[in-house]
């Protein structure tokens, strides 16, 4: 009995420390929280410096160092957004299908490829989930002159076709991984319980394990929006009509062939740029920590 009540001797001593034993003294509480605050505003000071620079006559920009405006400039933003050939929401737009699709295509190729690896038994699935793993270690310039040859003979340059078609395809193996290892935390009675009611293995897909899986796809769907909005490459490659850019080409374009650039109105539309994807993170944030937690990432 006394071995027994051990464990439980222990937990209630751990229970019965003194906050200061578990969290230190104040004094190396308040260091920890002090360096916290000094590497976040250092990580914050290039935001704060683009914000600030937006506000600002182009001449005062590499002139004036400090983050308050001498002489503030709001028309950065109005010279911004007309400068190119089409209105800066046109670029806004492009992106935003191509990231939708994206999504969409990312969400439910990658969930379907998980399913089979997590739920389902076949011949040769621990080889195929190792070479599905192998391909994150493959540089993805290794595919680029074999893909731009496979969608030029299709007829897809100047579409944004290359850029979408392929997250339908589950192509990417990290979120693959990651949604393998969320599904399989899953109880194993769901699937028992859903083939005794007559589902098959796709309505279980469909019905039962994709709908408990909103952690994973909000995971998912905030990582492929974050890259997918900041591809510069992938869109450089295939579109060269001006009307179809996404917006880092169209931030781009701000500077010419000489390396003149229009300073003010090209740091007004980075700051209306990264809007959006601040506000999707904000937006998914509980479900981001969530599913990273629950997939075992850390």
């Amino acid at each position: 009995m006394a071995l027994l009540d051990l464990p439980l001797k222990r937990k209630l001593a751990k229970q019965d420390q003194p906050e200061d034993a578990l969290t230190g003294t104040p004094v190396s509480r308040f260091s920890r929280h002090l360096i916290l605050c000094l590497v976040g505003l250092v990580m914050l000071y290039p935001l704060m410096w683009l914000i600030s620079s937006s506000m600002k006559p182009s001449n005062d920009i590499f002139r004036q160092l400090g983050l308050w405006p001498e002489n503030w400039d709001f028309s950065n933003y109005a010279q911004g957004w007309t400068a190119l050939d089409q209105p800066f929401h046109v670029y806004l737009i492009n992106s935003m299908i191509v990231v939708i699709f994206s999504i969409i295509g990312n969400i439910f190729s990658c969930a379907l490829a998980a399913y089979a690896f997590a739920r389902m038994e076949f011949t040769g699935r621990k080889l195929f989930f190792a070479l599905m793993l192998g391909t994150l270690m493959l540089p993805g310039h290794v595919l680029l002159v074999p893909q731009y040859i496979i969608f030029s003979q299709l007829g897809w340059l100047d579409t944004y076709l290359p850029l979408i078609v392929p997250n339908f395809m589950a192509t990417n193996a990290f979120f693959i991984f990651l949604m393998v290892q969320f599904m399989k935390s899953l109880p194993k009675e769901l699937d028992d319980a859903a083939q005794i009611d007559g589902c098959g293995p796709f309505r279980t897909f469909i019905r039962v394990i994709l709908p408990l899986c909103v952690p994973a796809m909000a995971t998912t769907a905030i990582f492929t929006f974050i890259s997918t909005w900041n591809e510069f490459f992938g869109p450089l490659l295939y579109i060269q009509n001006q009307d179809l850019y996404t917006v880092p080409l169209a931030l781009r374009a701000f500077m010419d062939s000489e390396g003149q650039s229009m300073w003010g109105p090209m740091f007004a539309m980075s700051v209306v740029s990264i809007a959006p994807i601040i506000g999707f993170f904000i937006a998914g944030q509980k479900y981001l920590i969530n599913g990273i937690a629950t997939t075992g990432l850390k």
